[in-house]
């Protein structure tokens, strides 16, 4: 972090400071005051010390009493909202975040820690289903067929084995995704960058794409989409184009992005690659286009979210095969281990998605 985003965090903490201060303070003050103040009177009106001395202490009581209460109470209704939180409610809130004190902020903080906790929860809870109804799936398909032929329904032909193959290697896809997932949560994956032409290595990708597709017992990173109608087409500029990232990690966005076009292209559709330099040296700007239905606006900003499978009914095409919705989210991964961005971008016709890197890597903790 720069110096200039540092600064502004002593000066909070001295307003905040100050600010119990002076009511702690105004406290103290007020007592004196009042204390004195009936010392005149009585010394003026001779009225009997006892009686101002009784008539101080309650009056001093009463705006104690009253100062604790605005202090002590935020407190008591934070141990209790910390308490539900403790024993899994998280959607218990503190009220007083708006204070302009320490008592303000830390309201505030407790309410952002629930949020937090409270999305984290939700979404252990979305992945215990969707992973459940994922393995599900395979498992019931590939324990029919073994079925039929143990039972003797179908025999143990090479094309019965070729289904329990896919089923298997459909598994295998799922687990091999969900381990990249993993090490993405745990924050154990390194980047090992390099230096590489962009023209040859792109070249590369797309022929394992069209590999995977016209033999059926092969897979790519990210899936089987088994399209072989659809033109895949690679346009770098200028040709001898660099650049400095992690290739494997690069290897896992495009796959995924071309799988992923390829499936939502229509009939005889075309997907185009095209990488340029970015807007700053070094950096490297890659596009995915296809020619399908594309993706309205409003869900654009859910397309790279864990398990979302982008519903959007093909007006031309097989739209969806049913994948795992995971190959956006690794890729995003990916990108933003780079410290790239990627979106989803304006296009007249099917659906674009832009990547940019920056070249240099950031710093990993």
């Amino acid at each position: 972090m720069s110096r200039r985003g540092q600064r502004p965090e002593p000066r909070r903490r001295r307003r905040i400071v100050i600010s119990i201060k002076t009511k702690l303070g105004t406290l103290v003050v007020g007592a004196v005051l009042l204390t004195s103040g009936l010392a005149l009177v009585a010394i003026r009106t001779s009225t009997e010390f006892r009686y101002i001395t009784i008539f101080a202490m309650i009056a001093t009581l009463l705006i104690t009493q009253f100062v604790a209460q605005s202090l002590t109470a935020p407190l008591d209704e934070m141990n209790t909202v910390a308490g539900s939180i403790s024993h899994g409610d998280f959607s218990r809130r503190v009220r007083g975040a708006d204070r302009r004190d320490e008592l303000g902020d830390l309201a505030s903080t407790i309410n952002r820690m629930a949020d937090d906790l409270e999305s984290v929860d939700r979404h252990r809870k979305e992945l215990v289903a969707n992973v459940s109804h994922e393995l599900r799936t395979p498992i019931a398909a590939l324990r029919a067929v073994l079925e039929n032929v143990v039972d003797g329904i179908s025999e143990a032909d090479p094309e019965t084995m070729r289904t329990a193959l896919k089923q298997t290697e459909r598994l295998g896809r799922l687990v091999e995704t969900l381990l990249d997932l993993s090490r993405l949560d745990n924050g154990v994956v390194t980047l090992k960058a390099r230096r590489f032409e962009v023209w040859p290595y792109l070249s590369g990708v797309l022929r394992e794409a069209n590999l995977a597709a016209s033999q059926r017992g092969l897979s790519s990173t990210s899936g089987l989409h088994n399209r072989t109608d659809v033109h895949l087409h690679l346009d770098v500029s200028p040709p001898e184009l660099t650049a400095h990232a992690d290739a494997e990690r690069l290897h896992q966005v495009m796959a995924n992005l071309i799988d992923n076009a390829v499936k939502h292209s229509p009939p005889h559709g075309r997907v185009t690659v095209r990488a340029r330099r970015g807007d700053w040296a070094d950096s490297l700007a890659l596009e995915v286009e296809d020619e399908g239905p594309g993706i309205p606006e409003a869900l654009r900003h859910m397309v790279f979210e864990r398990f979302n499978r982008g519903q959007v009914p093909a007006q031309s095409g097989p739209g969806s095969d049913g994948g795992t919705g995971l190959g956006l989210a690794i890729a995003r991964w990916a990108v933003d281990l780079h410290g790239g961005e990627i979106g989803v971008a304006e296009s007249s016709r099917g659906c674009r998605i832009q990547v940019t890197l920056p070249g240099s890597l950031p710093a990993r903790d």
